[in-house]
């Protein structure tokens, strides 16, 4: 791992030592390690609720609507599933599309922003379609596109990444603009460099910070769209449990049974929360202004 100095990217300073130089990163910035202890958590949960819990489709009618109690912590829904069951396994699912949605994204975005920002005649063609994408709605677009697809995870996945995309291309656009006008590219790209050989050396890990910065945000907004989608029916099949799906089947039970929509109501919205103080934190920490307006 090496840390560049963004106010001179020419400067690369040396290798950073483990586990010392790691460990007091995380103590000048406590928030990304409770950020990232909380986020484990939630993969611990996913990871293990299949293999300690019942099934989450699994029936029992005698047992409908029953509240919360220490034989069902969280109660059951109306036909007698546990909804703590169905809960955790929902964090699955919700972490699944996010980890996928951040990935193709960063991907995509990497890909198409580079392109926009050193090729001039791909720039206006690659970033008036951005623009295109960009100004539809979100949600609007996802829903259209999962009309055409079809409900499952993996055209969630797909429906999400075209909204996401855009605004990735755009932040990696606006870093290589920046990064190509320095002296140190210039000179690489005068004495005949490789493309591939300067987007390894001087490029990549100069936007590494603003990519992984915007990941985060693209990773807490593909979890709250895919809610959405799937509340709305547009989603993952409602055999699903998803947080969404859960969500769409209590808001019939609000006054009767709210503990159906309240658990993954509560988990969803801590689970987005500490993804953006982490995206927040993070910011903080990878920017230098910040970071002197700080002390």
């Amino acid at each position: 791992m090496t840390i560049t100095n963004v106010d001179h990217p020419s400067r690369i300073a040396t290798p950073a030592r483990w586990p010392s130089d790691f460990w007091r990163f995380f103590r000048k910035n406590p928030v990304i390690l409770v950020g990232l202890v909380v986020l484990g958590l939630f993969v611990a949960v996913a990871a293990l609720s299949p293999l300690v819990l019942p099934d989450p489709a699994r029936l029992d009618p005698v047992q409908r609507l029953r509240p919360p109690s220490l034989g069902e912590l969280f109660g059951t829904d109306h036909l007698g599933r546990s909804v703590l069951s169905r809960t955790l396994n929902g964090t699955t699912v919700s972490l699944a599309a996010g980890t996928l949605v951040m990935l193709s994204t960063t991907v995509l975005g990497v890909l198409l922003g580079v392109l926009a920002g050193f090729f001039r005649r791909l720039d206006g063609i690659l970033m008036r379609f951005m623009d295109g994408v960009m100004a539809i709605p979100g949600i609007l677009l996802a829903i259209a596109l999962m009309s055409l697809f079809g409900s499952s995870l993996q055209n969630v996945v797909i429906a999400i990444t075209v909204v996401e995309a855009p605004r990735m291309a755009r932040v990696v656009r606006s870093s290589v603009l920046v990064l190509r006008e320095q002296p140190y590219v210039e000179a690489a790209i005068t004495i005949g460099t490789r493309l591939p050989r300067l987007l390894v050396r001087e490029i990549l890990p100069n936007i590494a910070g603003p990519v992984l910065v915007q990941a985060t945000y693209v990773f807490a907004s593909a979890m709250v769209v895919e809610s959405i989608l799937s509340f709305l029916g547009a989603g993952t099949p409602p055999t699903v449990p998803s947080w969404g799906n859960m969500l769409a089947e209590g808001r019939q039970y609000l006054q009767r049974a709210p503990w159906i929509a309240a658990f993954p109501g509560v988990l969803l919205a801590t689970l987005i929360l500490t993804v953006n103080v982490l995206g927040d934190a993070l910011r903080d920490a990878l920017d230098p202004k910040l970071s002197r307006r700080r002390q």
